[in-house]
């Protein structure tokens, strides 16, 4: 590789850390965050309604989960960005991106929710019983919080899943950390330097996201019984 070739890698690659550090907190993170949050206050109804003995409650969440699970996130992003202008709902391509990965979020987290609150013992139930607590009282103090430490595992895994399907954002025209690269990458005509370097960032980021996982896991550990 000559000189002047080093020299124009590390001058792109220069250039491209601050578009891509911007892409990644103007866009990135505020989709994560946005989605994965609505994504669980969502997923805790439809997770309820799948356990629920009323069939007009159960059978409508659990064929919600069916379907979303069964499509691909990025066929239910183009549904919402450029399906429903056909019926006169427009749409951003940020709130759309938030509303697709919110849906397919709920889907997949109401499924952890169930598994873990059916994981606890019936004798839990039985215990807040006993102390003469209501049904709803004995599921928000006592079988939630046990729930939720078992869920700390899995969610971490979904956000971390869900960070990195943000990146469909660039096929929407948002210039996220993948969309700025691409936008680079056709200026430059360094693709691969530039979806390179978009995976560092990914990798660095979801490291990270990995080690505050484990130490979250291994704090909400102290408190088992």
């Amino acid at each position: 590789m000559s000189q002047d070739r080093i020299e124009r890698i590390l001058e792109i690659i220069s250039d491209s850390l601050l578009p891509l550090l911007k892409g990644t907190v103007l866009y990135t993170v505020p989709i994560s965050l946005l989605s994965f949050a609505f994504g669980l206050i969502f997923a805790l109804f439809v997770a309820l309604a799948s356990l629920s003995a009323k069939s007009y409650l159960r059978m409508p969440a659990r064929a919600y989960v069916w379907i979303i699970r069964c499509t691909p996130v990025l066929v239910q992003l183009f549904l919402i960005f450029y399906g429903l202008p056909g019926f006169g709902i427009l749409l951003s391509p940020f709130l759309s991106v938030v509303i697709s990965l919110t849906v397919s979020e709920a889907a997949y987290s109401s499924e952890i929710i169930r598994a873990s609150i059916q994981s606890i013992p019936a004798g839990q139930w039985k215990a807040g019983y006993s102390l003469g607590i209501s049904r709803s009282q004995n599921f928000v103090r006592v079988i939630l919080p046990q729930a939720v430490r078992i869920c700390i595992p899995s969610f971490g895994n979904q956000f971390i899943t869900l960070f990195k399907t943000s990146s469909l954002a660039a096929l929407v025209t948002i210039p996220d950390l993948f969309g700025a690269a691409k936008l680079i990458a056709a200026s430059t005509f360094e693709p691969m330097l530039l979806y390179l370097l978009a995976g560092i960032y990914y990798l660095a980021l979801c490291s990270l996201l990995t080690i505050g996982q484990g130490r979250l896991e291994k704090r909400l550990g102290r408190y088992r019984t």
